[in-house]
């Protein structure tokens, strides 16, 4: 069963400036609703009980979201406002299930990853990036369903523009299982176009290991001096373990950059 999920939330939001100069693009409104209560959403929906938040020390804004008891109390004891009342228990919900940990150097997603290993429990868990959302269909209880079934990883899959596959982990695949679900042989992060195996990117859900966090412990930094979770990943399968790649079925968004975030509030409010 897979019970726990993790959220990267450290990173500094460079390609939404000048919004994310004073605020976590996490918290930017969406439809009314901020960019991370999609992810939480998402995570409920899939049977998840616990989350864990990497923030660092310059994101404490998205600790304090989730903390403003006192705010909240006040308002609904002035003014009794049936929405306050009902934004404010929607935020308790979450707030039981939110743990946090910090990473305060960016050094990279498989770094953050690492900073959970003392709240991971069970032999697998979800790692979600908020920058990317997954509308119509939930992609995370999907995985759930196929790593359960499989026992194994499972990596979200999409096909991407061949000239925008140095923005993306690119694998190549060994078997297919299915028309949506096959074998993954290898994994590149960030690849040039000449040494991309593939159009096919990893997008960002993940069910992943317990067992990964011992091979980033010794992972060395690799492209931009940063410690990749790709790279922990190729790890695994040269080792022999079995991860799944899953074309998932809803509409991908892409949240982190100025045009995706107006275009991803546009879809979102057709829904």
């Amino acid at each position: 069963m897979i019970r726990q999920a993790i959220i990267p939330l450290a990173g500094l939001g460079t390609r939404l400036l000048p919004l994310t100069s004073v605020f976590a693009k996490e918290l930017l409104p969406m439809n009314g609703k901020v960019g991370i209560e999609y992810i939480l959403d998402e995570c409920i929906d899939a049977g998840i009980k616990e989350v864990v938040f990497i923030i660092s020390k310059n994101k404490m804004m998205i600790k304090d979201y989730f903390y403003k008891d006192s705010f909240y109390k006040k308002i609904i004891k002035k003014k009794g406002d049936k929405r306050i009342i009902s934004a404010y228990r929607k935020i308790l919900k979450y707030k039981k299930m939110i743990k946090f940990v910090y990473q305060n150097k960016p050094l990279g997603t498989g770094d953050a990853v690492l900073k959970t290993k003392k709240f991971i429990k069970d032999k697998y868990f979800l790692m979600l990036l908020p920058d990317d959302l997954i509308i119509k269909k939930n992609c995370s209880k999907d995985m759930i369903r196929i790593s359960k079934k499989n026992k194994c990883s499972v990596m979200a899959s999409m096909k991407v523009k061949k000239n925008n596959v140095s923005r993306w982990g690119i694998y190549s695949v060994s078997k297919r299982l299915n028309k949506d679900n096959f074998f993954i042989k290898d994994v590149i992060e960030k690849p040039t176009i000449k040494n991309a195996p593939s159009t096919n990117a990893v997008i960002g859900r993940y069910i992943l290991p317990k067992k990964i966090f011992s091979k980033l412990k010794n992972l060395k930094p690799g492209q931009g001096g940063e410690i990749h979770i790709t790279d922990a990943i190729k790890k695994l399968i040269n080792g022999g373990h079995k991860i799944i790649g899953h074309k998932f079925r809803g509409k991908y968004l892409d949240c982190g950059s100025m045009s995706g975030y107006v275009k991803s509030g546009i879809e979102i409010a057709k829904l």
